[in-house]
């Protein structure tokens, strides 16, 4: 489900890879969004890191301050989004085995188990 290639977002998408530092994070992202919608991104960031450290979900929410369905549709895309959280996850060495699957499926009933 992955957003196709568009101009409008691989533009935002250049400009950041092009911040050289935290402090530049900060003040991009400062301009750029709402303190409210910065918030909303660190909360759903530190729910993937919860997540996969196998905290129950009511737990997540009642930690971060928002409701188990936020926490279910970030884990929703944990587990079938394009593969961007658990790329950061296992770049910052945060991921954990629980993810791997016993078996893959490739629809019509074919299987491979691990």
């Amino acid at each position: 489900m992955a957003i196709k290639p568009d101009k409008k977002f691989d533009n935002l998408y250049k400009v950041i890879l092009r911040l050289k530092d935290l402090n530049e994070a900060r003040d991009f992202f400062r301009d750029l969004c709402t303190v409210s919608e910065l918030s909303d991104l660190c909360d759903r960031w530190e729910i993937v890191q919860m997540i996969e450290k196998g905290v129950p979900y009511r737990a997540i929410a009642e930690e971060i301050g928002t409701s188990t369905a936020t926490v279910s549709r970030v884990a929703f895309w944990l587990a079938n989004g394009t593969g961007g959280y658990r790329t950061m996850l296992d770049r910052l060495g945060l991921n954990s085995d629980k993810h791997q699957p016993s078996s893959i499926s490739f629809g019509k009933g074919l299987r491979l188990n691990n």
